[in-house]
């Protein structure tokens, strides 16, 4: 029994200093903003789909070009995946092929 009061007590002590420092642990630092920056607004929901559809064409434009050159992204179990694609890359122009 005299074990468990010390302990007690210095649960809570832990716990009272604990509750009293972590509000100034979770302050968000204002003094970043006042740098003379403004934050941009967040995109709207039109323009988050516009970029969407752009990135789709991006990589439909882009896959369309390895198809051109070779490529079959139907098949299935491609036993030469890694190097048909690179070759498409290459012969398509189309960013680097990843080193092996």
């Amino acid at each position: 029994m005299k074990t468990r009061i010390p302990t007690i007590a210095l649960s809570l002590i832990v716990t009272a200093a604990a509750a009293w420092v972590s509000p100034l642990v979770y302050a968000q630092d204002t003094g970043s903003a006042a740098s003379g920056t403004t934050q941009a607004a967040p995109p709207t929901k039109a323009q988050k789909k516009a970029a969407r559809k752009e990135a789709r064409a991006k990589k439909n434009a882009e896959l369309k070009k390895l198809e051109d050159a070779g490529y079959n992204p139907g098949r299935a179990n491609d036993p030469n995946y890694p190097q048909d694609i690179q070759n498409a890359q290459k012969k398509a122009g189309i960013g680097a092929a990843a080193s092996q």
